[in-house]
């Protein structure tokens, strides 16, 4: 900037230092998007509080480039045109090259999405998946590095799912917080097949909101138009959802629902959100009868449902009463105190992997096989280690079980470990084998906490 530029009475410093924090502030967003003079429109607010002339930084280079590192960081699998994350690296330059000017010219068109399925934990059917292409999930990168500042601004304090600098241990702690706070009268609310019942039509309207560029507006529509390919054969799109596995797919879910975050805050409820996993706390029974009301309204309104029998309100002053949210059963025990615990669920799905890597047929040495439960053990116990207490130690022992009789077999002996096996394989073995204990890490993070 030229010193003639500069308004009077700003002086270089001042000014200088006020970019820096602002710089700060956005720290995670796309630099060859949002350069100083975007991030002060933003802050400060655009013309007519919505924005124009966004497309030519969807398809500049630099911005496409950086959509696919972050496809590449992801891997993921190929598509409808079965090209791999690796090969489009390979020709990275020509691939971005070509996208940046399809989307320029007017001439870029997403292809079918591939359907998959994944498990669902706790349901006999699977989850639907759908995968772009790689060239398609780096122009959604893209996409959302233009789109996602503009959003966050208005998004509200206590959505937590798919935002930059917050996650599922924010919400866990805010539950956490209000519940100690004497807010016991809690909805537990379930939206129905969220993800696959977004109205296009309604969602395009939310994001006209602040979004006036018309090419920028008809790529969004693209995207939820895709047709669905499933055994050989491309399915025209629905009116409505956003399909899973898309990478632009959590910011227009969170678009969705961002009026309702607002409507509950402005109505005094305390509503934690992460993606469609929501609930509400309440310091009264009527005060939380009001708000599942205020929200079954809002569904109906919008063109969303309420699961009709995993809806309901509980009474968190009641022993024995529980509620699970992010993989946490929070509960009230016989005894009267408030704690959490890993869900069964998520008990399931780590035993489950355990499972796998410790069959007796492991083929691996021991130290592998070790290592490789360690790997999963602590991610597992990072998220869950505020849980009660008395959660670990019977994982360490059902580990240790699974080991003992993994070495057993190779003994030559039949059977689960037991009996002498523990002496012959003691826990101070499995020690020495660097094996991860949660019990022993759950006490140094409370000896950490209390320092």
């Amino acid at each position: 900037m030229r010193a003639e530029d500069i308004p009077a009475g700003v002086s270089v410093n001042r000014r200088t230092t006020q970019a820096g924090e602002r710089r700060a502030r956005w720290a995670w967003t796309e630099p060859s998007v949002w350069t100083d003079r975007m991030l002060e429109a933003l802050e400060e607010g655009v013309k007519g509080g919505r924005w124009y002339s966004l497309m030519d930084k969807v398809y500049r280079r630099e911005n496409l480039k950086a959509g696919f590192a972050e496809v590449e960081a992801n891997r993921g699998k190929p598509g409808v045109d079965h090209v791999t994350v690796e090969q489009f690296a390979q020709q990275r330059e020509e691939q971005v090259e070509r996208l940046s000017t399809d989307l320029r010219q007017g001439t870029y068109r997403p292809a079918a999405i591939r359907r998959t399925y994944i498990p669902k934990p706790g349901s006999a059917e699977p989850r639907p998946l759908g995968i772009p292409t790689v060239r398609d999930r780096t122009v959604q990168a893209a996409l959302r590095h233009v789109l996602e500042p503009i959003f966050e601004r208005t998004f509200a304090e206590r959505s937590y799912g798919f935002r930059p600098g917050r996650g599922a241990k924010d919400a866990l702690r805010e539950v956490d917080r209000l519940l100690k706070n004497g807010k016991l009268y809690v909805v537990d609310a379930d939206l129905k097949s969220y993800f696959d019942s977004i109205p296009h039509e309604r969602l395009i309207e939310r994001v006209k909101e602040q979004v006036a560029d018309g090419r920028v507006l008809e790529l969004v529509k693209s995207f939820l138009k895709q047709g669905v390919m499933e055994g050989g054969r491309i399915a025209e799109a629905a009116e409505e959802g956003t399909p899973q596995g898309g990478v632009i797919s959590p910011l227009l879910a969170n678009v969705y629902l961002n009026p309702l975050d607002h409507l509950m805050g402005q109505r005094g409820y305390a509503m934690v959100r992460y993606a469609d996993d929501l609930v509400i706390l309440c310091a009264s029974q009527a005060k939380a009868d009001a708000a599942l009301a205020e929200l079954r309204a809002w569904t109906e309104r919008e063109g969303l449902t309420l699961h009709p029998t995993k809806t309901r309100i509980v009474d968190m002053n009641e022993a024995g009463a529980g509620f699970d949210f992010l993989g946490y059963h929070f509960t009230r025990t016989q005894r009267g105190r408030l704690t959490r615990w890993p869900r069964s669920k998520s008990l399931g799905k780590f035993k489950d992997t355990i499972r796998q890597i410790t069959r007796r047929t492991n083929g691996h040495s021991l130290p592998q096989i070790i290592q490789r439960t360690n790997r999963s053990a602590r991610g597992w116990f990072e998220y869950f280690k505020h849980s009660h207490h008395t959660t670990f130690g019977p994982l360490d022992s059902w580990v240790r079980q699974r080991l003992r009789s993994i070495l057993r077999k190779r003994s030559r002996r039949r059977g689960r470990a037991r009996g002498l096996d523990h002496q012959r394989w003691p826990n101070a073995y499995f020690a020495g084998q660097g094996l991860f204990s949660m019990i022993q890490a759950h006490a140094r993070a409370l000896q950490s906490v209390a320092r």
